[in-house]
C-alpha cells in the first residue's frame, strides 16, 4: 500500500487565496493512474483551509474558536476536496471522499475506522482524506493537520512507501544553492518555521516523517511538479528526493 500526501503548495496557489492549480492536479491525478499497488491520498488546505485559518486565526491547539471560521474553513475544505475528487474521475479513477470525522473522534483516530481505510484501498478505490477544521468536544475546535493524518495513517496501516509531493525537489541541506538531502537514516534536520502557515509548513512534514520513519518505514518527499518521479519511486525504487530510511527496506 502507498500513502500519498498531495501539498496545499502543489495543489494551490499559496500566494492567491482560493486559487487551485488545476494543470498540476491534473497532472499527478493523470500520473496516478499509472501506480497499481492500493492508494491512499491526504490532501492539504493550501490557499484554501490555511488562508481562512490564518484569517480566523485558528492553529492546531484545541480551544474556542471563531464558530463562523470554522463553517468557513470546513467549507472551503470540501471545495477544495472537490476538485481533487472530480479530478480523479476524469481521470478513469475511483475515488472515495473521506472527511476526517469519519475516522478521527476528538483529536484522537477510531482504530477500527482506520482500519476500513485500508480496506477501501484495496478494493480498487482511492480513499482521499484531507487536513480539516474539527470538533474537539466542550465547544472547542481545532485544524487536523493533513501531515498529522500520514502519521495517524501510517502508524496503523504501515504502508510500503509514504509519499509527500511537495513543491520543491525535496530537503536541502543550503537553501541557497539548493544542494538536496537525498537520504536521511534517523538525523531530523531543522527547519526554520514559516509564521504564515498555521499547521507549521516544512517544520510539520519534516517532524511527521521523521516520526514514521523511526516507526520502520520509508518516506519520501518529491517534487510534485514532477509525477513521474512518485511514479518511479512506487514502481521502480528510484528516489529523485529525499528519502527518510526507514528500518524495513523499500
Amino acid at each position: 500500500m502507498i500513502l500519498i500526501k498531495l501539498g496545499g503548495s502543489i495543489i494551490t496557489n499559496k500566494e492567491k487565496p482560493l486559487s487551485p492549480r488545476k494543470k498540476t492536479i491534473e497532472n499527478l491525478t493523470k500520473s496516478l493512474r499509472k501506480i497499481t499497488e492500493p492508494i491512499i491520498i491526504v490532501h492539504g488546505g493550501g490557499s484554501y483551509g490555511h488562508y481562512w485559518s490564518v484569517k480566523y486565526d485558528m492553529h492546531t491547539k484545541e480551544k474556542k474558536y471563531d464558530l463562523r471560521g470554522v463553517a468557513i474553513i470546513k467549507n472551503s475544505m470540501i471545495e477544495l476536496n472537490k476538485i481533487i475528487l472530480d479530478s480523479l474521475l476524469k481521470n478513469k479513477q475511483s475515488p472515495y471522499c473521506l472527511p476526517p470525522t469519519d475516522f478521527m473522534t476528538g483529536n484522537k483516530p477510531i482504530a477500527k475506522k482506520v482500519k476500513e481505510i485500508e480496506k477501501i484501498a484495496k478494493s480498487g478505490m482511492i480513499p482521499v482524506t484531507f487536513g480539516d477544521a474539527l470538533w474537539y468536544g466542550q465547544n472547542k475546535t481545532y485544524i487536523l493537520s493533513g501531515d498529522k493524518i500520514m502519521t495517524h495513517l501510517a502508524k496503523s496501516l504501515k504502508p510500503r512507501l509514504t509519499i509527500f509531493a511537495l513543491n520543491e525537489d525535496g530537503l536541502y541541506s543550503d537553501l541557497k544553492s539548493k544542494k538536496l538531502i537525498y537520504e536521511l537514516k534517523g538525523e531530523r534536520p531543522l527547519i526554520s518555521e514559516n509564521k504564515m502557515d498555521v499547521t507549521g509548513g516544512m517544520t510539520r512534514k519534516v517532524e511527521e516523517a521523521s516520526k514514521i520513519a523511526k516507526m520502520g518505514m520509508n518516506v519520501f518527499f518529491v517534487n510534485g511538479n514532477k509525477p513521474e518521479r512518485i511514479v518511479k519511486a512506487v514502481k521502480n525504487r528510484e528516489f529523485e528526493g529525499t528519502l527518510f530510511k526507514g528500518k524495513r527496506n523499500v
